[in-house]
C-alpha cells in the first residue's frame, strides 16, 4: 500500500498570477515513476491539523522531471501556502502517483485524441498530451481549453511552443468566457450546445479514438453527453474531476432509533500492508472513517469520491457507495470501492487496500 515519501522542491515558478508549477525530487525515485495523467497526494500540518490535497502531474513521461501544477483556490490553505510560501529546498510529503486517467501508449499507433480542459484541469491533460506526442509519433491531439480570460490560461507559452514543435499534430482551441475573440464560437462557456457547434465546424468526432475531460463537474457532464450523442461510447471517454458538488466528506445517513439499537453494527475486517485488523463499526459510518477511528493508517485524500486514493476491494459482504467520480464501471463490477463513500449493508464486511 502506498505510503508517504519525502520530496525536495527543486524549482517553483509561476505559470499565471495565481498558479505555480512545482518541480520535485523524490527521496525514492522508483516509487514516483508515473503514468501520464496521474496525480500526487500531499499532506501537511496547518495549525495542528493535517490536510491532504491531490495535484496532477503536468510533466510528460519522457521529460525526466516530476512536476505538479497548483492553482490557488480562494480559502484553500494548501494551495495558498504553495503559491505564496513554497521555496526551493523545502521538503514535501506525498504518496506515489495514483489515478487511472490515461490509456496505454503504443509507439507505433496512429490515433486521434481529443482533450477538454477547464482552468487548472489542464494539468493532467498536458501530461497526457506531451507524452502522446513524444511517444506516438503518428498520433495527433486536439485540445479544447476553457478559461475565463487570456490572463488565466495556465501553460499558455508552453502550449504555443508545443504547437510549433508538433506542427500539424497538435491543435489548440482556446475558449474564453470573458474575452471576445475573432471567432464568436470561441467565446463563452463550453457547454453541450457549444460542443455540438465545435463538432460540426472544427472537430471530427468520428475520427477520435479517445477523449479526455478534466474540469468542473457541470462542464464535464455536458461535454460527455455531447460526445456520446456524436458517436463515442463510454469506453472512449475518460474523466478526471478536480472539483465536486459533493461536500468534503460523505454525510452520515439517517438511522432510526430502533435500527440503532438492533442490527446497526458490522463486524469489519480491513487488510492493509499484508496485515488484517478486526473491529466493530456502526452502519452509519463509512469504511474509511471506521478504519481511521480504529487506528488503521488508511490512505485517503479528498473524502468526496473524486480521487481514487482510498480505493479498496470489498472481498466479503455488501456496501452502499454514495458517490463515485473516480472508479471505472469495470472496477466497480470487480468489487472495488471508494471507502470514503461506502457504508456497510451486511453484518460482516471485509475490505482490502492491498488489491491493485
Amino acid at each position: 500500500m502506498a505510503r508517504f515519501h519525502n520530496l525536495t522542491v527543486t524549482d517553483v515558478h509561476k505559470t499565471i498570477r495565481d498558479a505555480v508549477v512545482v518541480t520535485l525530487k523524490p527521496d525514492a525515485p522508483d516509487a514516483f515513476d508515473f503514468i501520464q495523467g496521474q496525480y500526487l497526494t500531499f499532506r501537511r500540518d496547518f495549525d495542528g491539523e493535517e490536510l491532504r490535497r491531490s495535484y496532477s502531474i503536468c510533466a510528460g513521461r519522457d521529460e525526466g522531471v516530476l512536476q505538479v501544477g497548483i492553482k490557488r483556490v480562494d480559502g484553500g490553505a494548501f494551495s495558498t501556502w504553495a503559491n505564496e510560501n513554497l521555496r526551493v529546498g523545502d521538503q514535501l510529503e506525498a504518496m506515489p502517483p495514483m489515478g487511472n486517467f490515461h490509456v496505454p501508449i503504443e509507439k507505433k499507433s496512429a490515433k486521434s485524441y481529443l482533450g477538454f480542459a477547464g482552468g487548472s484541469g489542464i494539468t493532467p491533460v498536458l501530461s497526457i498530451l506531451k507524452t502522446v506526442l513524444a511517444t506516438e509519433e503518428h498520433s495527433e491531439f486536439t485540445l479544447i481549453y476553457a478559461n475565463r480570460s487570456v490572463a488565466t490560461i495556465m501553460f499558455r507559452e508552453e502550449l504555443e511552443d508545443l504547437k510549433n514543435r508538433y506542427m500539424g499534430r497538435l491543435n489548440v482551441i482556446h475558449i474564453l468566457e470573458a474575452d471576445a475573440q475573432d471567432i464568436d464560437l470561441f467565446t463563452g462557456r463550453v457547454d453541450e450546445e457549444k460542443c455540438g457547434l465545435l463538432f460540426k465546424h472544427w472537430v471530427d468526432v468520428k475520427s477520435v479514438d479517445t477523449a479526455f475531460i478534466c474540469g468542473p463537474e457541470p462542464m464535464m457532464l455536458g461535454i460527455a453527453k455531447s460526445l456520446r450523442d456524436h458517436g463515442l461510447d463510454e469506453g472512449q471517454v475518460k474523466f478526471e474531476l478536480f472539483a465536486s458538488s459533493q461536500p468534503g466528506r460523505a454525510a452520515r445517513r439517517a438511522v432510526s432509533q430502533d435500527g440503532a439499537q438492533l442490527g446497526n453494527e458490522t463486524a469489519a475486517t480491513v487488510v492493509l500492508d499484508g496485515a488484517s485488523r478486526q473491529f466493530k463499526m456502526p452502519k452509519d459510518m463509512t469504511l474509511l472513517e471506521a478504519a481511521i477511528a480504529n487506528s488503521v493508517d488508511a490512505p485517503f485524500a479528498c473524502k468526496a469520491g473524486v480521487c481514487s486514493t482510498c480505493r479498496a476491494k470489498v472481498t466479503e459482504g455488501e456496501v452502499e457507495m454514495l458517490t463515485n467520480h473516480a472508479l471505472e464501471d469495470y472496477e466497480v463490477s470487480q468489487g472495488y470501492v471508494l471507502t470514503c463513500q461506502c457504508y456497510p449493508l451486511t453484518d460482516t464486511v471485509v475490505f482490502d487496500y492491498d488489491h491493485h
